[in-house]
């Protein structure tokens, strides 16, 4: 029996951000379409020399993308909304990223560039594509949009030439594509309801197509990826499987099919999972260890096993050891591969690049390069016995035994604190419509009030100033006299233009949750462990190693600069304890729900120290609440138990009389909307803009009690919205909810913006929420 191993994805964005680099210059105008690709292309070619050095054997192509994988999926199979103008034939690059980021022609103006050089799309001015979050991660994908009759046709061959262009480099790979059942679940339709047996009829001729083009570029192996099989299935969606495999079996026999699924168990679909006519299955043993013997049980004599055996979305190094104790007698009996538990797409590249790193800390860690290491040794072990990488096991026992004992872990104070957490620790004093008549005299607003989510542009002088004075070129009086001049000058832009509550612009925070964890004990930070989160947007999330207290106040000092500049409202921004937790690497030593309540504590302290301060309306972000939902409903109820508390607590620290804000970034909010009701916030803004006012459909029918600021431009576009396009936003959030509830404000933060189309945006914003006014 033989041992092999295979990388399921590997990161896009190059050691150093190439990626994000190359596509800001393309759409900047400083770069073409020759430089962008060839960029693109160097990328690939690294990432797959990479893997092959690292002892993979099967090495995936077409997991590169310029800007999302799904996207990608849309144009390979010709999914384009009429409204991009696009007529058939290959999808472009304009179109392409006419669906990513929206666009605007000649009429548009400034943002003209923004679009690709001499735009080829007829419209010229259009929104960008529904964005999303991917499962459970935080990992953005653009939705794909169906309509009745729907056709579909090949449109980008993008999977086949990546292929070619890796085995021209020597590299033979295993192709990857979005499964057929899997896009078309992710897919939805803005002319109700389409019926998906339909749409599978006529989107298999197309994967068929792929299948055998690949067939005869020299493609053996095809791995085709269904995390939808970890989700509850309806009969029709395990009937859809059957069908679409049982064609695709057929398409090109000479081509295995490794039915690739994760993120969770099969559960209750393993049967349908083990009995497809596909020639391998992968299953993450990560999320879901106990589902090996399971699977084990049923699946057929010569189905290829493939085992997700270290973590593909932590950063937590393996214990090499006990994963061989379980998987070595599997391997004594039939042919396996080793593998992530899902694509690399969600850790950073490479460990080496961390010197700067606690040793403790970083002997813990592993990024995709070294998990490809740790999957080379286990398939040496296995295949060639232990003493063959003796001293690889030897590390990894020690440094499992070292982070089980370290000091750096555990504080008693943190322990103790927690244990003494009562019930009112998560309630405010009034119910929310005495808070409201308190709040309203306090803070005096208008109707409609205009306010921004928190961050405004971090620029390039922003990010210059920054990085100077991280190597000592400027002095903290020098940085902070320059953090000042920035937001002074933000603060009398927004009372010149008229916002009603105020933000700082957060210019002094590197990251929304970085800035906090860098101010909490329990955490850790790379210098290079970027992951990307949509397009060229990429994070760094924080490492979060041991037990969360907050040594000092954290966002007092520039609360208080800020709120002495003007005599209008100026929120306290802060980034709630689910949102952190989410966004950070957590601890695997500890439920999440332990880690959480932690933080949740911290942040409740700051919360108090603001209000101390002065401060009468504090926004607690909770960007990515939904995100951590369990992807199986059974599962939801305790966490949402557990989430809820958690802002609960970090929340009700404060008089009735203080505002308290949140914020949600883009979500499907229909099947939480009690758990959103029971945060007992006073504002929640949400990303609606994508969505036309959809979403709110879910609190109107709810009766949600509070107010809400649905967002009334798209924020991830460089597109310019006119007055007249939020007032019809607005009007239609009117049609749904009471006057009395709404906000006004952008969908999400200004951060990742430039001046130009934020400060036109926000005129108009202002100038919309003013006609509503008049019209109300």
């Amino acid at each position: 029996m033989s041992v092999t191993v295979a990388s399921l994805g590997f990161p896009r964005i190059g050691p150093r951000r190439e990626l994000k680099t190359a596509l800001e210059r393309y759409w900047s105008g400083k770069s073409d379409r020759t430089a962008l690709l060839a960029a693109a292309a160097e990328l690939r070619a690294t990432a797959w020399a990479r893997q092959k050095e690292l002892g993979v054997d099967h090495v995936p192509s077409n997991d590169f993308s310029l800007y999302d994988h799904v996207l990608d999926t849309s144009a390979m199979v010709g999914a384009v909304p009429a409204v991009y103008g696009w007529t058939g034939g290959p999808v472009d690059l304009d179109t392409y990223f006419a669906m990513a980021r929206g666009a605007q022609g000649a009429e548009g103006g400034e943002a003209h560039a923004e679009c690709g050089h001499g735009c080829t799309h007829k419209a010229v001015d259009v929104p960008a594509a529904e964005m999303t979050k991917w499962f459970d991660t935080n990992y953005h994908y653009l939705v794909p949009e169906f309509s009745t009759g729907q056709a579909f046709a090949l449109s980008s061959t993008k999977v086949v030439d990546e292929f070619l262009e890796a085995r021209a480099q020597g590299v033979h790979t295993r192709p990857v594509l979005l499964g057929p059942v899997t896009f078309l679940r992710l897919g939805k339709s803005h002319a109700g309801e389409v019926n998906r047996e339909e749409l599978l009829r006529a989107l298999l001729p197309v994967y068929a197509t792929v299948l055998r083009r690949l067939s005869a570029a020299g493609a053996d192996w095809v791995q085709i990826d269904e995390p939808c099989l970890v989700l509850d299935l309806t009969h029709e969606d395990r009937a859809l499987l059957a069908m679409a495999y049982e064609a695709l079996s057929k398409a090109a026999p000479t081509v295995r099919l490794m039915l690739t699924t994760y993120f969770g168990g099969l559960g209750d679909n393993l049967d349908e999972a083990v009995n497809l006519p596909v020639a391998g299955l992968h299953i993450d043993l990560i999320r879901a260890p106990d589902q090996l013997d399971a699977v084990l049980a049923k699946a057929p004599e010569g189905l290829v096993l493939s085992l997700g055996v270290v973590d593909g979305r932590n950063v937590w190094r393996a214990d090499l050891e006990a994963i061989l104790a379980r998987v070595a007698p599997v391997a004594a009996g039939r042919d396996i591969v080793l593998a992530p538990s899902c694509s690399l797409l969600h850790t950073p590249i490479d460990l080496a690049q961390e010197t700067a790193l606690d040793e403790d800390v970083r002997s813990w860690l592993a990024f995709a390069v070294q998990k490809l290491e740790e999957l080379a040794t286990l398939a040496g072990a296995l295949n060639g016995g232990r003493e063959s990488v003796a001293g690889a096991l030897a590390a990894s026992s020690a440094a499992a035994a070292a982070r089980k004992t370290s000091p750096k872990i555990h504080d008693d104070a943190v322990a103790a604190r927690l244990k003494a957490v009562d019930a009112a620790m998560a309630r405010r004093g009034m119910g929310f419509a005495e808070r409201r008549r308190l709040q309203v005299e306090a803070l005096g607003l208008p109707a409609f009030p205009t306010t921004t989510i928190g961050s405004f542009p971090q620029t390039e002088e922003v990010r210059k100033a920054r990085a100077a004075h991280g190597k000592g070129a400027m002095t903290d009086a020098e940085y902070e006299a320059f953090l000042r001049e920035e937001t002074a000058r933000t603060v009398r832009w927004q009372e010149e233009i008229g916002l009603d509550v105020l933000v700082h612009g957060e210019f002094e925070r590197n990251d929304m949750v970085q800035y906090f964890g860098e101010r909490l004990s329990g955490f850790a930070f790379t210098k290079h462990g970027w992951v990307q989160s949509y397009g060229s947007r990429c994070v760094r999330p924080p490492v979060l190693f041991g037990d969360v207290s907050r040594p000092e106040p954290m966002t007092v000092a520039w609360w208080n600069y800020a709120q002495g500049l003007t005599e209008r409202p100026m929120k306290g921004m802060l980034t709630g304890p689910v949102t952190i937790l989410n966004w950070s690497f957590v601890r695997d030593d500890v439920s999440r729900e332990r880690a959480c309540r932690q933080i949740a504590l911290a942040i409740r302290d700051e919360v108090t120290d603001l209000e101390k301060a002065g401060a009468r309306v504090i926004q607690i972000d909770e960007a990515a609440l939904r995100e951590g939902l369990p992807l199986r409903r059974g599962d939801w109820q305790h966490y949402l138990d557990w989430a809820v508390e958690c802002f609960r607590i970090t929340s009700s620290g404060v008089g009735d009389a203080t505002q308290i804000h949140t914020h949600m970034c883009y979500s499907e909010f229909n099947d939480i909307i009690a758990a959103i009701g029971d945060m007992d916030a006073d504002v929640i803004s949400i990303e609606t803009a994508r969505s036309k006012m959809e979403l709110l459909g879910a609190f109107a029918d709810y009766r949600y009690p509070a107010e809400i600021g649905p967002g009334v431009y798209d924020i991830h576009s460089p597109r310019v919205p006119a007055v007249e396009e939020m007032t019809g936003l607005l009007q239609a959030a009117r049609s749904r909810l009471s006057p009395e509830q709404l906000w006004v404000n952008p969908d999400c933060g200004l951060k990742t913006r430039k001046w130009p189309e934020t400060r036109a945006a926000l005129v108009n914003m202002v100038a919309a929420a003013k006609r509503v006014r008049e019209l109300a």
